[in-house]
């Protein structure tokens, strides 16, 4: 349930290890596209695996069909969209309506049937929101007619497919044990011996362990930014070195050390928000969290800043912006850094001329576009 970034990626390697998997979407469009072998994102060998699987028939995707979709398998995996709200906390709208749709099928299965939640959702979301739905509409009982587990997945734009055939571990919330062993025993004959590494816990651990995750890569990102911007201050420093020479420590690690513009992308973003948000709902103020999302906020400013040292007044320059997208080998602009690097060099007075790699919108003939006004943006 839900095609997105998400749901996609894991249909489609389920189905090219050759397992039953239907797709079902309320967009007749991207269903339809689907079915085509188009995915409607750009993910590295995504259109080819999606092509194979549709052609050999392991993958459908079913046009707002939900109990056909439940009832024709054995487990589904909701991972449907969790926007943040202006607050900052998750928008449970399209997880609250699907899993409906899911209870309201359930209800006239005679078969064990597990949910499986994938999407994003803060701690006690399965528990508090989603159980209570499912018992609602299906008339069932959790855990003695139908199981649910929480899942999260931690994909990586651009190497997403890797990441699902080749995980670093896979993180099991059970309700109870039945609906773990029936998860587990999914992936252990997915995986086979290469099974990766496996943590059973409960629910609203499984949720959080995710969330945990993405805001100490956060963290990371804005920690080495913050040396960057130290060593901006001391003649000879270098923040790749000290980057280099702090990542060498085993405690520690290389990843996620690249001085930049900062995180963006659909997740960073939008869950250290929402980890806030919960905190502050807990009653704890997480400071920390604060300070990683302040960092990164005004991280692109910084760029502006050094334009204005090299360059003077930036008034009539014409400046360059090399890469749109958040990360390499993605056509995502969701909470790219160049939208706000791009907006403030605007609001100054440059002439913008930009280039993507993945810009499929830009005629045939040109790969830039240009900004010279804020309402082009």
């Amino acid at each position: 349930m839900g095609i997105g970034y998400v749901g996609l990626c894991t249909a489609v390697g389920f189905a090219y290890k050759k397992y039953r998997v239907i797709a079902s979407t309320h967009d007749a469009e991207k269903a339809a596209k689907i079915n085509e072998g188009i995915p409607p994102f750009h993910e590295p060998n995504l259109k080819k695996l999606l092509k194979k699987t549709i052609k050999t028939g392991y993958l459908t995707c079913l046009h707002n069909q939900p109990v056909t979709t439940v009832h024709q398998t054995d487990i589904t995996f909701n991972a449907m969209a969790t926007p943040s709200k202006p607050d900052g906390s998750i928008d449970l709208r399209h997880i609250e309506k699907s899993t409906q749709e899911i209870g309201e099928a359930l209800r006239a299965k005679d078969a064990y049937h597990v949910v499986v939640i994938k999407s994003t959702v803060v701690p006690r979301t399965t528990q508090n929101t989603v159980k209570p739905i499912l018992e609602q509409h299906s008339k069932k009982q959790c855990g003695q007619h139908f199981g649910l587990c929480m899942n999260p997945e931690f994909l990586r734009e651009g190497s997403a497919l890797k990441d699902t055939f080749k995980p670093d571990r896979i993180i099991i919330g059970e309700h109870d044990k039945k609906s773990g062993d029936t998860l587990e025993n999914l992936y252990n004959n997915f995986y086979g011996k290469k099974t990766p590494p496996t943590l059973r816990t409960n629910l609203p651990t499984a949720e959080l362990i995710k969330y945990a995750s993405n805001a100490f890569l956060a963290t990371k990102i804005s920690f080495i930014n913050t040396i960057a911007s130290i060593c901006e201050r001391i003649p000879d420093a270098d923040v790749v070195t000290v980057a280099r020479g702090v990542g060498l420590d085993k405690r520690i690690g290389s990843s996620f050390l690249n001085a930049g513009l900062g995180y963006g992308g659909s997740c960073f973003p939008k869950d250290v928000k929402a980890l806030i948000s919960k905190s502050k709902n807990l009653g704890y103020h997480p400071e920390l969290l604060e300070n990683v999302e302040e960092v990164n906020e005004n991280q692109p400013l910084k760029a502006v800043e050094l334009c204005r040292n090299l360059l003077g007044d930036i008034k009539g320059k014409r400046i360059s912006i090399l890469g749109l997208a958040f990360k390499p080998n993605t056509d995502d602009m969701r909470e790219a850094r160049s939208i706000p690097l791009i907006h403030q060099l605007v609001k100054e007075g440059a002439e913008i001329i930009a280039y993507d790699p993945l810009q499929p919108q830009l005629p045939k003939q040109s790969s830039m576009t240009r900004f010279n006004t804020p309402t082009q943006q």
